[in-house]
């Protein structure tokens, strides 16, 4: 994960070597919100992307996965998701350098927008098991031009 926001790094340009962290780390924030979104797609394909050590240490047996049951140990354990998520966007956003913002845009925009995302899955009670939960086209422009006008 963290391999494709290094790409993208190269891709939009930068001068401090300190961007590639920021970089790597945003790659894995994206990925991680990528599978927090995606818990009960997967789930119908037969796929699980979650740590199972963190399954078994929450109490959520697979099966409830699969049966698209949302208990309460299935609650903590996509809070704990959505909390590591947020974590790699922190430490992203901080180790960015001020001289790079304006190169790496695009990916500030779209942390602003899975940001967001991770927002709206966790009011919505982490319900990803019965729906894909998403931001709608007018909310990304929203973010994407408030975002735009910050750098």
């Amino acid at each position: 994960a963290g391999v494709v926001g290094l790409m993208s790094a190269e891709i939009f340009g930068y001068v401090e070597p300190a961007t590639r962290d920021y970089a790597r780390d945003l790659g894995v924030a994206f990925q991680l919100t990528n599978i927090i979104r995606d818990v009960g797609e997967d789930a119908r394909r037969g796929r699980i992307y979650l740590p199972q050590d963190e399954l078994q240490s929450h109490g959520v047996a697979a099966a409830d996965i699969f049966q698209r049951r949302v208990t309460p140990a299935f609650t903590a354990l996509m809070a704990q998701q959505v909390a590591r998520a947020r974590a790699f966007y922190s430490r992203a956003l901080a180790a960015l350098p001020s001289i790079d913002r304006r190169a790496q845009r695009p990916g500030l925009v779209m942390a602003a927008i899975y940001q967001a995302l991770l927002c709206r899955i966790e009011r919505d009670g982490f319900h990803v098991l019965d729906r894909r939960i998403a931001l709608t086209p007018l909310a990304k422009a929203w973010i994407a031009w408030k975002t735009s006008w910050s750098y």
